[in-house]
């Protein structure tokens, strides 16, 4: 057996959840080797949603305004828009900024604003391939795309990773594995792991198997959609529904529809749909398609064990509404990456990759609850025959579904609560110090210090640049905040800390916005940037809260 290639992480999927989580790792200082089926990043369009916790994530490695220049034109607008066909009754129109907008709001936000990333549209496959090339710039990453893995076999000290690829087989060593590797996990399906929760929608508006595809419209933008051009354009009626989302802002369109048989549908019954869509004539291309199944609601019943953990698709499949499936596995790989950096770098406790699952479930669970919970709205509007009818009643059908379809839209776009809320309470790595935060919303988004929960933004200073944000002073481990004039020392945690290997960055800020945001004068933030413990001076026992929050028995 060739074990010449060792890792001390495998990451078993190239996608963004698995690249984002080599990046993270590298952040922290880990090698990794990404194995993916895959020749190269596929050129098909998925989710466009990078949410303002994925956004963060990507500053943090300083491709934020990289990522913000991907997708469509700065000044093009990312809202929503519903008509009845696109040349004809217009049904809702709902604003969103877009680029340039957002960057103009950023620059004027209140200091306690709660996010220095708000929500960007770009489709995946643009930024899947920046991360791709970003990672391959990165000399503790290697990746290995057309290696396909095709078994595991996990040992007291190393998992064998069995992989094909062109050259032949072989058998890399890994410390650890990382399966990102999609709904048809093959590490999923290694240890034996199953989906729990709901299936498909049972509905015709992205439930159902549908259909995705990549289509080319030159004439949409100019001839039809004018003034209600949107990032999102839905044409609703009796016969169809169906979806056109803005990739370049000039003529390409990712459809998804539920409208025709994703079995049978050709190239030329596509066109001819968006062509019904549109109401009249207009030239349709067709790069691509694929059926694909919306509207499930699985989440996995574990997230791994021993040397080999899940995130992304392969721990949780999502209906697309409010785009939260890629981004929970963006925020599943921060989770996991200082974990996995902490086991291999000789400083976890024996159960704090076991913490990577009791943490992140309970999230996957929400967030598919609340992806389902809008599926289920929108499936739930009727479309009556009338909603085209030139005649008063006709007008009163559209004023009824143009307001519930506006209610299912805002819906989707006002969903900070689901992007920067998640909590680990209940954590057996998280110190809680018995106060209560607010409640879980799945629209707002209300700071808290207490622990579990992610740390409060703050800008530092008038400038809304790299450098200026609270989080761009974090350190890659644990950061200790010292907060107010006269915040306590604590040098018996950071002597604790340095005796147990774990890396710690002390911030002092005389700030007194910080210290009422925090409430208290020591804050310990953990690399996920979610809030381990606080207090109002040094621990009696350094060690022992060391202990707990490395997940040392």
């Amino acid at each position: 057996m060739d074990t010449s290639f060792t890792t001390p992480v495998a990451v078993v999927g190239g996608g963004p959840v698995g690249l984002l989580l080599a990046l993270l790792l590298d952040l922290h200082g880990v090698p990794c080797v990404v194995f993916d089926a895959q020749e190269n990043v596929p050129a098909q369009p998925r989710g466009s949603t990078h949410g303002a916790r994925t956004m963060e994530h990507y500053r943090r490695l300083g491709l934020a305004e990289r990522v913000r220049a991907l997708g469509l034109p700065a000044g093009h607008a990312a809202g929503i828009s519903f008509s009845t066909r696109y040349d004809a009754h217009p049904l809702a129109l709902l604003p969103w900024p877009g680029t340039a907008e957002v960057l103009r709001r950023r620059e004027t936000a209140d200091r306690a604003d709660p996010t220095p990333e708000p929500m960007h549209r770009a489709n995946q496959m643009y930024v899947e391939r920046l991360l791709r090339d970003h990672a391959r710039s990165r000399p503790r990453i290697t990746l290995c795309f057309g290696h396909t893995v095709t078994a595991l076999r996990e040992h007291a000290a190393h998992v064998d990773v069995d992989v094909r690829h062109e050259g032949g087989e072989r058998t890399v060593r890994a410390g650890y594995v990382a399966g990102c590797d999609g709904g048809h996990s093959v590490v999923r399906r290694h240890l034996g792991i199953r989906y729990e929760g709901e299936g498909t929608l049972d509905q015709d508006v992205l439930g159902r198997r549908s259909t995705a595809a990549h289509l080319r419209v030159p004439t949409l933008y100019r001839d039809f959609l004018g003034g209600r051009a949107a990032w999102s354009n839905w044409a609703v009626n009796s016969e169809l529904a169906l979806n056109l989302i803005a990739l370049n802002g000039v003529d390409e369109f990712f459809l998804l529809t539920s409208s025709v048989d994703p079995d049978t549908a050709t190239a030329a019954d596509l066109a001819g749909l968006v062509r019904r869509a549109a109401g009249r004539p207009l030239p349709v291309e067709v790069l691509s398609h694929r059926p694909w199944t919306a509207g499930a609601a699985l989440v996995a019943e574990s997230f791994g064990t021993g040397r080999i953990r899940l995130a992304g698709d392969a721990a949780h499949l999502f209906t697309p509404n409010g785009g939260f499936g890629m981004n929970t596995g963006m925020d599943d790989a921060a989770n996991l990456a200082w974990k996995l950096a902490a086991a291999v770098q000789g400083w976890a406790g024996p159960r704090l990759l076991d913490s990577y699952g009791i943490e992140r479930r309970p999230t996957a669970l929400r967030n598919t609850h609340a992806a389902r919970t809008l599926g289920q709205g929108l499936g739930a509007i009727a479309r009556p025959a009338l909603l085209e009818e030139d005649s008063a009643a006709g007008q009163a059908a559209r004023a009824k579904t143009g307001a519930e379809l506006a209610a299912y839209g805002t819906r989707t776009l006002e969903t900070l609560g689901v992007q920067l809320g998640a909590r680990y309470d209940g954590s057996p790595v998280v110190a809680e110090d018995g106060s209560a935060p607010g409640p879980d919303s799945f629209a707002t988004y209300t700071p808290s210090a207490v622990p579990g929960g992610r740390a409060p933004h703050l800008w530092l200073d008038g400038r809304r640049t790299e450098g200026s944000s609270l989080f761009d002073r974090f350190g890659p481990g644990f950061t200790l905040l010292r907060l107010g004039p006269r915040a306590p020392a604590a040098s018996g945690l950071e002597a604790a800390a340095l005796r147990r290997g774990v890396p710690l960055r002390t911030l002092g800020l005389d700030d007194p916005l910080a210290r009422e945001v925090y409430e208290r004068p020591l804050v310990l933030v953990r690399p996920d940037q979610h809030v381990a413990w606080r207090g109002t001076h040094d621990p009696g026992d350094p060690d022992a809260l060391w202990a707990r929050l490395t997940g040392t028995p």
